[in-house]
């Protein structure tokens, strides 16, 4: 795993996560962020571990026509 990409980041909403490594799809080769949001999410417990496209979680989203970085890497 790669130890640059560990570590805790801010979502563009405000939620605070922790990235975990990054892994790789089984069919594609694709390579996903792992992560945990420590925070309680509709139909879901705490801790709950997601994966998203690489590409996409470092990518931007567009927030009242600005774009601004989906995920941004904080100091721990």
């Amino acid at each position: 795993m790669e130890k640059e990409v560990q570590g805790k980041y801010r979502h563009f909403k405000g939620s605070i996560v922790e990235v975990l490594g990054i892994a790789l799809h089984t069919e594609t080769k694709e390579e996903m962020v792992v992560y945990v949001h420590p925070d309680k999410i509709e139909g879901y417990e705490g801790n709950s571990m997601w994966v998203r496209p690489r590409p996409m979680f470092f990518g931007e989203k567009e927030v009242d026509g600005v774009m601004v970085p989906r995920f941004v890497k904080i100091e721990e």
